[in-house]
């Protein structure tokens, strides 16, 4: 069997999981009345960041087994976009705000020469403990399900 005849899956999964994280995340933010701008917002509850990560962890380690280099890279590449997502994205919304307050203090002929800086783009380590517990079982519960017709693909 070859890589490309699994790849689908490997990639589809994740992907729904991410979709589906994103319009729940839109739901909540917007209670229940869903628009096109909290489906493209930045930070909330859960992290669809580690939604997605999280489940290409999943089904990679289901398919490759948790001694395949592939999910050596995922988890890596998963800690990475994790810690991204909790510390570096979160600090840039700090200075988004900060940037803002000091727009706010000029006179208001000069305000309208910078664009209001968006607050929120990180999360908490809550929402991505959400994230990642979403991305679990969404990413198992799928691949489970398709697993009738899921040919593994070896490495070895």
């Amino acid at each position: 069997m070859n890589f490309f005849a699994s790849l689908p899956y490997l990639v589809l999964i994740p992907l729904a999981v991410g979709f589906g994280t994103q319009l729940v995340k839109g739901l909540i933010e917007t209670h229940g009345r869903l628009t096109l701008q909290a489906v493209d917002s930045y930070g909330g509850m859960p992290s669809t960041h580690t939604a997605i990560t999280i489940s290409l962890v999943t089904v990679i380690g289901l398919d490759q087994g948790l001694r395949s280099p592939v999910f050596s890279i995922a988890i890596i590449t998963a800690i990475i976009v994790i810690r991204d997502a909790i510390g570096f994205r979160r600090y840039l919304g700090s200075h988004g705000q900060a940037l803002n307050l000091m727009v706010k203090e000029l006179p208001a002929a000069e305000q309208g020469h910078f664009r209001r800086f968006q607050e929120r783009l990180g999360h908490t380590p809550l929402e991505a403990f959400i994230g990642a517990i979403v991305g679990f079982c969404c990413s198992a519960v799928l691949y489970l399900a398709l697993l009738p017709w899921i040919e593994p693909v070896r490495w070895y």
